[in-house]
């Protein structure tokens, strides 16, 4: 068997099929894409016709397959994207000169024609003019088209509504007007394109066309009916598809299958005309020369280095049973779980590598426009109660819950919860909604479907910031800093029945949870899932949910405060050598702060000299040359100046004393550790 294929995914199904079409088999997933099945009998070469929307023919060139077991395809056909826009093209007329036989003749001035009636004239049409004209006995106006013609008698007259007929002379015009005509009647749809798949083969045989395409995304639901037992391990599951039949034709006694998951899919314009940009050169004419330009290149080796790998040939169709080419891949049915009901063991649910495939044994009939809800599961699954605290969701209550596991051999895709619960006297009552996420086999789901008003809850955050330990090393004091935040929770339970309280609190992104023990608690997506009993009894407890991170941070010895050493010198978090250490060092410390100290107090001396020696040579600006006052002046500055060079020289050694004292702290501090 010959398969030719044109991959692809996305668009509606087609409008119509020819008659010797009949679609036998849907495909429908509930990522949006639909796999539609169509045989046919044929005998020998054939034709098949299918007739499908505009904006649907990128889509059906991008996925349309084709089986023939004995034969082969010989490719398909259809109109361009504007068939009339090309039938019209080389024609002298455009599609607006057939509104009338008025405008035909308007647009075919000077074309030759031959009129028939009350009078015959032969010629070619000089102009085209519509009057009013009066009727008889002052009844209204009609309006008339009168032709001018040149004949061989001159220009000659008629009324267009009066022929009995008109004809073109040149026969290739006549033939022209009748392609015209053909192509608005062939693309009377505008919206609709007709492609024809041409069949190569002998004898009798069924040929099957598919492609896959955009559908609405089929949904799925679920029931779920507690038990008037609150410790009962299993409750009744029941799940339910429904399916919308918007491809524009009826399904009568389809074979339907849905799959849940999420393809990747993509749309090209493959019905769109694209061309290639060509620079454009001027025509050589001589003495003008214009040569390429050259931008390197590489040598052939290179070449065929970079050139791709030959695509490789088809793979042989497998089986007949394997129809469903193209479509999602569909694992063999597993056996149906033992206990469903009688309408759900009909269902064939399997497992594939990325999706779940539900398959209807018996023909479904769905009229185009309708809804169908069908069911896909019923049966008894584990259901545990419990109540599940969200302080996002809800800070004083927590929510009534279910702890569903999917221990069937086939999982469930994502859809609403409704739940119900039965009493003891067997009445069932609503109790509310849950949302179920995709549902693989052996997973576990946590559905929270109302607010659990017997179990009050307050919580209480609080984060303390603590040294662990500290050493010296290379200069630097290493510290190893605690931070815990601890979540209290104090819960009063239920007044009688017991109850596993679920808290879900936040994971901190490189903090530890120390508290509880994380055997039993679970981790999902950045949050902990932490189980507590509540015995029942309108008891109060309090719960603890510790999370520490530990942090390092290094302190300079040398230069860092004296106030800041001295906190950590009586830590006792650290060793009484690490405290030695740093007593050593605040004192040394404390020895070069006095040091330095020194030295800024002779700085401060000689700033102030230095002023005082600016107002003295400001007033002795001022006072009488050789004046008692003058000369008060001058033995001031002169004594000034023998107190600046005292002091240069108290600096100079205040600053020896600073720098040594500096170094031998440094000298301590490089020796610690």
């Amino acid at each position: 068997m010959n398969v030719v294929a044109l991959a692809g995914l996305l668009a509606f199904p087609s409008l119509a099929f020819a008659q010797d079409l009949a679609l036998k088999r849907v495909m429908l997933s509930s990522g949006g894409l639909g796999y539609f099945e169509y045989e046919a009998s044929v005998d020998g070469d054939a034709t098949l016709k299918l007739t499908v929307s505009l904006g649907q023919v990128d889509d059906v060139l991008k996925s349309l397959v084709v089986y023939d077991d004995k034969g082969s395809v010989g490719g398909l056909s259809l109109p361009g994207r504007e068939p009339l826009a090309q039938a019209f093209k080389d024609l002298p007329f455009d599609q607006n000169s057939l509104g009338s036989p008025a405008e035909l003749l308007q647009t075919l001035k000077g074309a030759q024609v031959t009129v028939g009636g009350s009078r015959s004239i032969s010629g070619r049409i000089v102009s085209v003019e519509e009057d009013s004209v009066a009727l008889p006995d002052n009844k209204g106006m009609v309006k008339r088209t009168r032709v001018t013609l040149y004949t061989d008698r001159g220009l000659q007259q008629f009324i267009l509504e009066d022929a009995e007929n008109l004809q073109f002379a040149d026969a290739a015009l006549r033939d022209k007007v009748g392609q015209a005509l053909v192509a608005i009647q062939g693309n009377r749809a505008k919206d609709a394109r007709t492609i024809d798949l041409s069949i190569r083969g002998q004898g009798k045989r069924t040929v099957r066309v598919a492609y896959i395409v955009e559908v609405p995304v089929w949904k799925a639901s679920y029931r779920l009916t507690l038990g008037a037992d609150p410790a009962a391990a299993r409750s009744g599951l029941q799940g339910w598809a429904v399916v919308e039949n918007l491809s524009g034709q009826d399904w009568k006694d389809v074979e339907l299958t849905l799959v849940s998951g999420r393809p990747v899919a993509f749309h090209q314009a493959l019905y769109n005309a694209y061309y290639v940009t060509r620079p454009e050169v001027p025509v050589e004419i001589a003495g003008r020369l214009m040569p390429g330009i050259d931008r390197g290149g590489v040598t052939a080796d290179q070449q065929r280095a970079k050139s791709s790998l030959p695509m490789p040939a088809p793979a042989p169709y497998r089986a007949r049973q394997e129809r469903s080419v193209g479509a999602p891949a569909m694992a063999p049915p597993p056996p149906p779980p033992a206990g469903l009901a009688a309408a759900a063991e009909q269902i064939e649910a399997s497992d594939a590598a990325t999706q779940v495939i539900f398959k209807f044994p018996r023909a479904v009939s769905v009229e185009n426009g309708r809804t169908l809800s069908i069911p896909i599961v019923d049966r008894q699954v584990p259901a545990a109660r419990l109540a599940l605290y969200q302080a996002d969701t809800a800070a004083r209550n927590p929510l009534a819950a279910i702890r569903l596991t999917n221990d069937g051999e086939s999982g469930l895709p994502p859809g609403i919860i409704t739940l119900y619960e039965r009493d003891k006297g067997g009445n069932v009552s609503y109790v509310g909604d849950a949302r179920l996420s995709g549902f693989p086999v052996g997973e576990t789901r946590l559905l929270a479907y109302a607010l659990d008003e017997k179990i009050i809850i307050e919580r209480d955050v609080a984060q303390i910031d603590r040294v662990a330990s500290g050493t010296i090393a290379n200069g630097a004091l290493r510290l190893s800093r605690v931070v815990r935040q601890t979540t209290t929770y104090r819960v009063r339970g239920p007044a009688r029945e017991p109850r596993e309280l679920v808290v879900v609190q936040r994971r901190l992104p490189g903090w530890t949870l120390t508290k509880p023990e994380t055997k039993d608690v679970e981790l999902s997506e950045g949050n902990y899932r932490i189980p507590f009993q509540l015995p029942g009894g309108d008891q109060t407890q309090t719960f603890e949910v510790v999370q520490e991170q530990t942090q390092q941070q290094e302190i300079r010895l040398v230069e860092s405060a004296a106030e800041q050493i001295r906190v950590y010198a009586e830590a006792r978090e650290f060793d009484p050598k690490t405290r030695e250490a740093l007593t050593r060092v605040l004192q040394l410390q404390q020895a070069a702060t006095e040091a330095q100290r020194k030295v800024a107090q002779v700085d401060a001396e000689r700033q102030a000299i230095v002023q005082e020696q600016g107002r003295l040579r400001d007033n002795l600006a001022r006072v009488p040359a050789n004046s008692d006052l003058q000369r008060r002046y001058l033995a001031t500055l002169d004594k000034q100046e023998t107190d600046l060079e005292a002091l240069a020289n108290r600096r100079a050694e205040a600053e020896k004393a600073a720098a040594a004292a500096r170094d031998v702290l440094r000298t301590y501090v490089s020796q610690l550790g």
